[in-house]
């Protein structure tokens, strides 16, 4: 799940993973996966404030269908440049 709120001149991201994702160590492998993702994207991005909500299905799935999905949201959310 994404927020995106444009602002020219701002990037900032936040990622956030509740307990029903599990343990900490699953929390925190689902913001570090995210992480890399926007990493990877991230000079392809829009300036403004992105946050990322780590949901349950984000540690089994592949990096290909990750990636995906990862494109498929910034895309919806409008965040890519032109």
């Amino acid at each position: 799940m994404l927020f995106f709120l444009p602002q020219n001149g701002i990037h900032k991201v936040g990622f956030t993973a509740t307990k029903k994702i599990g343990n900490a160590v699953k929390r925190n492998r689902a913001k570090r996966r995210l992480r890399a993702l926007f990493c990877e994207y991230s000079n392809s991005l829009k300036d403004g404030t992105y946050i990322f909500v780590a949901k349950q299905s984000l540690n089994e799935t592949s990096h290909d269908n990750l990636t995906k999905d990862f494109k498929k949201i910034i895309t919806k959310a409008k965040a890519f440049n032109d």
